[in-house]
């Protein structure tokens, strides 16, 4: 590890330029909810197949829609693959801490996330990227902007030959700690619009002083054109990916129909304007 002699850690950052505070108290660890298989099949999640395990098999699609079909090598089959935990498994903190469902999410993805409070909003997002390139062994790749100055931090300048997953796991908290949701805003590139949205694409706000971002994790449209997507948080303090419900039509959620003025999740509201992609 060789952070830069002028360089200020931004844990104290994180908590203000990082995501915005949650409005759901860290609960002490508790079981789990032992109903919420059956829950699924009366309180309206009928896009939901409790025993899938990856995002494309637990959350079925609208009548109509149908999922566009990627490459094994693109980033939307790796985000449709996603494993997941069982249906009653709720979100974790990195403390072990629990954060209750509220309605919040209906899934946790199943990816581990340090013991260190630095796996937040943004830093979730540029891991499931990274996570990406990782497997495919595009190690040049892997790269995300600084704060503090802008420039890219390169994973093989880290890692300088050792590929190893603890030193990929050390390089992704190096980056957290010194990156957040105002330079991966500045970073990813501006979608014209949401009709243009593509898997992986990104809501994010800088935020003053705080912001947010939620990741698109899964895609479908219909023969007219229409698109929609289901969204991905971590949140603040670091805790769990989890896939968002949604509580403007709850007959159409957990998938969103963005192309609105206004795209309002459980934690944040967006716009239009607010959407980016990787290069």
């Amino acid at each position: 590890m060789r952070p830069l002699t002028i360089l200020i850690p931004l844990f104290s950052c994180q908590a203000f330029l990082g995501c915005g505070q949650p409005n759901i108290t860290a609960s002490k660890t508790q079981s789990m909810e032992p109903a919420y298989k059956e829950a699924i099949r009366t309180d309206g999640y009928q896009f939901i197949d409790p025993n899938g395990m990856t995002i494309k098999s637990r959350f079925l699609l609208p009548e109509g829609f149908k999922r566009l079909q990627y490459k094994t090598v693109a980033f939307g089959s790796f985000l449709e693959n996603l494993p997941l935990y069982s249906i009653d498994q709720e979100v974790h903190y990195y403390n072990g801490k629990i954060k209750r469902r509220e309605n919040i999410y209906n899934s946790v993805v199943k990816l581990h996330i340090g013991k260190r409070d630095l796996h937040q909003c943004a830093d979730a997002i540029m891991r499931l990227r990274a996570d990406y390139l990782y497997g495919q062994k595009r190690y040049k790749d892997i790269k995300f902007n600084f704060l503090s100055d802008g420039k890219p931090r390169a994973y093989t300048n880290y890692a300088k030959g050792d590929y190893s997953y603890p030193t990929y796991w050390k390089y992704l908290e190096y980056i957290f700690a010194y990156a957040n949701t105002a330079s991966l805003h500045d970073e990813l590139h501006q979608v014209n619009t949401t009709q243009e949205v593509k898997i992986g694409d990104t809501f994010i706000q800088k935020g003053s002083p705080i912001g947010h971002a939620v990741i698109v994790v899964d895609l479908a449209k219909n023969n007219s054109g229409k698109t929609i997507v289901l969204l991905a948080q971590s949140y603040m303090p670091a805790q769990d990916i989890q896939i968002l419900n949604n509580w403007n039509d709850s007959k159409l959620s957990p998938w969103y129909d963005i192309d609105q003025n206004i795209i309002k999740t459980p934690e944040w509201t967006f716009y239009p304007k607010n959407l980016k992609t990787w290069e």
